[in-house]
């Protein structure tokens, strides 16, 4: 829909403040996004709709970065209170495969 501009869809569950950074997980399921809000963020695609389905804390200061690693296990993010943290998503991926059998 690019060439028509026409959006795909919106994010539920939103942040508390501005968002500085969206990345794509390597299959397109999953979108993590950071923010001001010194969280970082899962959403999960339904329909039209994608829902937050884990916030992740840590940081003291704006998430300014987040990247998946090319086999989707991992996320980085980095934040202006000068670190970057790795965080595991096997628990998280093999959750959503479990509640997509169960749809």
């Amino acid at each position: 829909h690019a060439a028509s501009g026409a959006s795909l869809g919106s994010l539920e569950g939103r942040h508390r403040s501005i968002v500085w950074t969206v990345a794509f997980s390597p299959n397109g399921r999953v979108v993590a996004t950071g923010s001001r809000d010194k969280a970082v963020r899962l959403f999960v695609r339904r329909g039209n709709t994608w829902r937050c389905k884990a916030t992740m804390r840590g940081h003291a200061s704006d998430v300014s970065d987040v990247a998946f690693s090319p086999d989707g296990t991992r996320l980085a993010s980095g934040s202006w209170d000068n670190t970057c943290r790795i965080w595991d998503l096997r628990q998280f991926n093999a959750r959503m495969r479990d509640a997509g059998r169960q749809s």
